[in-house]
This record gives C-alpha cells, structure tokens and sequence, in this order.
C-alpha cells in the first residue's frame, strides 16, 4: 500500500531514509522507492475500457532526474489528457513513436557533428564509421527509442571472442550515441549498451588467447593465385593486388587514385591510413600495375576509390575478399598472405629481416625509420616485391 503524504515535498523526496516503497503525492502522482534506493516517478489511473490500473513513467527522481516540481506538471498533463478522454500512456507512446528516428540515421549525424570535430585525424573517423556500418548493421534500422540490451548484444556477441577490441570499441561507441539520444530526448531510459553493472555481467571478461592469422603455405600459393586470376570480379583484383603488396585489406579498399603514381610504379599510402601512423611507399610490380591500368577509366578522378564498391562514392567493402577467400579456400584469411609472404622471404631468398619487415610495414623506431626512407631501402623493397610477384606465377 502506497504510503500517503499531505503532499511530498523535496527534502522529502532526497531523504535518504525512505523506506522502499510508493509514496503518494496526491493527484495520481506517486514517487516509487526500490530496494536498493532508486527513485522514480509514476502516474497510476485506470484503463476507462476495462478498469484495469494503468502505471505510466514520468522520469527517474535521482539527483540528476525529474524534479518534484516537473513531476507536479506531467502528472497535471497527463489527468487533463484523461479528461478529455484521451489514455496518457497510449499518447505518450504515440508522440515517441513519432519523433523517434532509426539509429543509423542518428548515428551518421553523429559521427559528423561530433566525432569529425573532435577527432585528430581522418584514421580515427574511418574507424567510427566502419564499425558503425560493418558490425552494427542490425541496429541501423531501429528505433532508437526501441533498442535493447538483447538488441546490443546480437551485435556484439558474433565478433567479442574472436575481435575482442573490435567489440569492445563498437560497445563504447554504440552506448556514446545512445547517450547523446536520451540527452537529445529521442530515447529514455538506462543505456543497453552500458558496460559497469550492465554488460559485464552478461559478456565475458577473459581474453581469448589471440590466434595466429591462418595462412596458405607458400609453396601452394602460385596454384591459388592462378585460380585467383580466372576470376573476373574487383574483389578477386583487390584480393590480388593485396596479396602483391604484402598490404592490409583496409590499406588496399581504401587506396585512391591520388596515391597512385603509374609512371615511377609507386603507391604511397598516406600516414593517416596505417596502422604504425607513418607514410608507407609500396613499389608496383609489372603485374600490380596491369592490374591498376585495367581498372582506371579516362574520367577517373584523383579522389576517387581505387576499387569502387556498389554504392557511388563508397570503396569495396572489407568483407568482400574474405568472402571471396572464404569461396575458394575455407579457413584462412586475407591477413595470412602476408604470413605467408614472411614465410617465403625468409625461407627462400637472400634477403634481410629489415628489408622484409619494411615491405610489411612493420617499422618501429627513429633508426629503422630512417633507413626505410632511404632511396636504396625502396629498391631493394621493389627487388623483393618483383621477386614475390614473379614466384606467384605473374
């Protein structure tokens, strides 16, 4: 039974010492107390169809919530809703309904206003949009009003033992927007994607071990890259080209037309797309050139996408050569090449870690640094690389 005050008061409503329960402020008002000592307000009337009670929230009463005085007005509202016979709850949802918008929609509008503000640089951004786009398809169409944890997880359940940072990073990302909704009134409620006291208890804490990137054994590899060539699609020549380059998949959809220089048989990949953060020069091989020429039309612009995906002005999904790979060779992926690649160089050619560890772009420290923009460290780069090209049967 509710507990009745003349009328609740705020020093009353922050008591500290409220026993857990309902208290009544009058005019169907009611300040709700839980075990714990979370506060919240409820409007409590009866359905006018069946007579049955009806309990509509009106906002938490903490510290940062509704004041007794807000509540007094929405309560207000929602009686003279009843009088002119309209059901406050049904309207409520209704109203939500109405201004809520799909997450996707949200979220592009976030990343633009926001994260592109903040952001130190274009690497950073890409990410935001890449997992937002990639790992969060789900959630794209929903309402934002209408996600929930179980919405959340079938997100991050899929990729958080095998990409555990990747999941991690969606996460955070994921509960920032959602809290900028509920800010921008566009959702209520606690965040589904919050971690502490919320996530944690449902997603595992302990790492899996981190699995080497399975590799075809070089020695099978120009058998693969002859089946590869038959293939007439942008993802077979994107996997190719990769594969030629010794590079990462998001260095490879990623490349446009203004990194490339035919002439000199060069593509600088600039700082901002690497993983180490530094310039990166790869020299072309014959055949990484030939693939390039097939591809550029006379209208190519210096900023468009090397290798277009299906939607204009967007590049090549990620996923398309692992699909592509996963079509041909079931269980490795596009990282593995460069596996393989180590494995080769090391195994069968004369040449020196450091010139292998600079075509894989492993370059860490000023001294290493400096060798690697030294013109002799490019060609001996080209020498490996045409190597590689020519014992992958090009």
């Amino acid at each position: 039974m509710a507990r009745v005050f003349d009328r609740l008061s705020p020093t009353t409503v922050r008591a500290k010492d409220l026993a857990p329960g309902r208290f009544a402020d009058g005019g169907n008002l009611y300040l709700n107390v839980g075990i714990e000592g979370q506060r919240r307000w409820t409007f409590l009337y009866k359905d006018r169809a069946t007579g049955r009670p009806r309990e509509m929230g009106l906002g938490s009463a903490g510290k940062a919530g509704v004041s007794l005085a807000e509540a007094r007005r929405k309560a207000a509202a929602a009686r003279s809703l009843l009088s002119d016979g309209i059901d406050p709850l049904t309207d409520k949802r209704n109203r939500r309904a109405a201004v809520s918008e799909p997450f996707g929609t949200y979220a592009d509008r976030f990343v633009k206003n926001v994260i592109e503000r903040e952001a130190k640089n274009p690497k950073h951004i890409a990410q935001w949009k890449m997992t937002l786009e990639e790992y969060a398809k789900a959630l794209r169409s929903k309402p934002l009003d209408q996600i929930s944890t179980e919405d959340v997880l079938s997100v991050l359940r899929p990729i958080w033992d095998t990409k555990r940072e990747t999941a991690s990073r969606l996460r955070g990302r994921i509960a920032r927007i959602l809290d900028a909704a509920k800010v921008d009134k566009l959702r209520g409620g606690d965040n589904p994607a919050a971690w502490t006291g919320h996530l944690d208890k449902l997603l595992s804490k302990k790492r899996e071990r981190a699995a080497n990137h399975k590799a075809i054994p070089y020695p099978k590899l120009p058998a693969f890259m002859s089946d590869l060539r038959k293939r007439n699609s942008i993802s077979a020549r994107a996997l190719e080209f990769t594969i030629l380059c010794v590079a990462r998949t998001g260095e490879t959809i990623g490349a446009r037309w203004m990194e490339v220089d035919l002439e000199r048989k060069l593509w600088t990949v600039p700082a901002a797309r690497m993983k180490a953060a530094k310039e990166h020069r790869v020299p072309l091989s014959d055949r990484a050139i030939s693939i390039l020429e097939s591809l550029r039309t006379p209208s190519a612009q210096p900023n468009e996408f090397v290798f277009p995906g299906a939607h204009r002005g967007k590049p090549l999904s990620n996923m398309s050569t692992l699909e592509l790979l996963r079509g041909m060779h079931k269980g490795v992926t596009v990282h593995g090449f460069r596996s393989a690649f180590s494995d080769w160089c090391g195994e069968t050619t004369p040449y020196d870690a450091e010139t292998r560890e600079f075509c894989l772009a492993h370059v860490v420290g000023n001294k290493a640094e400096a060798a690697y923009r030294r013109g002799d460290s490019l060609e001996k780069r080209r020498a490996v690389l045409t190597d590689w090209t020519e014992y992958l049967g090009a």
